[in-house]
């Protein structure tokens, strides 16, 4: 349990996304965290890693890289990177807050379980550190309004750090795709429902074999409550507490009686 409030100004901060050390939101994400605190620590994938969701490089080494002062890269996964940064690279002054993103698109529903930006606030959690993920949610075709992350994230941390924090609890924290003024609120809701992969798109290469991309379709039907899809849809920020205990308490006694 995190009792006391986190005092930002001589926080250090970890930042790692799964974007990739060359994204856009992550230089988003840098101006944020240096907007908090004077010590920011940067470590994200070499590449891409979208999808990763919590996985870990057990089976091949791990390739790290000091691109400058506080900033590397690693060739793996976000948990690769949070996990490095805490273990090693920061081993002797950990960091007081982890932040994952800034995402490009939603993670909202279901894209918990997928997001590899979501999984690096989980890896901080589970090393007792207070970790939110962020992402920028984008509708249509068009670029991200990262201007609309960029000037509200930074109040929203401050909000979100003063009370308690569970063991193992994390953020998610989602932008809605209007500009920065035309945000609604903050709505603190659950995780919604959503699917991606409803769809394959099937193509040939120049050979004549086929190959598949997983389709961007998913299945939103109406929750009939708030959630952090509809807050997302009515131009409001999503706030969501997660946590790593997956056990579905409500079951426990019901299953104990059919195993005897």
């Amino acid at each position: 349990m995190h009792e006391a409030p986190l005092d930002l100004a001589s926080a250090r901060i970890l930042i790692s996304n799964d974007d990739g050390i060359n994204a856009t939101g992550l230089a988003v994400l840098e101006r944020i965290a240096r907007s908090l605190s004077d010590d920011v620590w940067v470590v994200a994938p070499t590449s891409e890693q979208s999808g990763a969701s919590h996985s870990l490089t057990l089976r091949s080494p791990l390739r790290v890289r000091k691109v400058e002062e506080r900033r590397f890269t690693v060739a793996g996964t976000p948990t690769d990177c949070v996990l490095f940064a805490v273990r090693h690279i920061m081993g002797d002054h950990p960091p007081d807050l982890v932040l994952a993103g800034v995402n490009r698109g939603g993670n909202l529903g279901d894209d918990v379980t997928y997001s590899g930006t979501v999984a690096a606030a989980m890896e901080g959690a589970l090393l007792g550190i207070r970790s939110i993920a962020l992402s920028q949610q984008i509708d249509g075709p068009h670029k991200a309004k990262w201007a609309t992350a960029e000037a509200h994230a930074p109040e929203i941390i401050r909000r979100a750090v003063k009370p308690s924090w569970p063991a193992e609890m994390l953020l998610n924290i989602n932008f809605p795709d209007v500009e920065a003024g035309a945000v609604t609120g903050i709505d603190v809701v659950p995780q919604g429902k959503r699917k991606i992969g409803i769809q394959f798109e099937e193509r040939r290469d120049p050979r004549g074999y086929p190959y598949f991309w997983i389709g961007p379709l998913r299945d939103e039907p109406e929750m009939g409550y708030e959630t952090d899809l509809s807050a997302v849809r009515a131009g409001a920020v999503a706030v969501t507490p997660l946590h790593l205990d997956l056990t579905y308490q409500a079951q426990l006694e019901r299953f104990r009686a059919a195993f005897g």
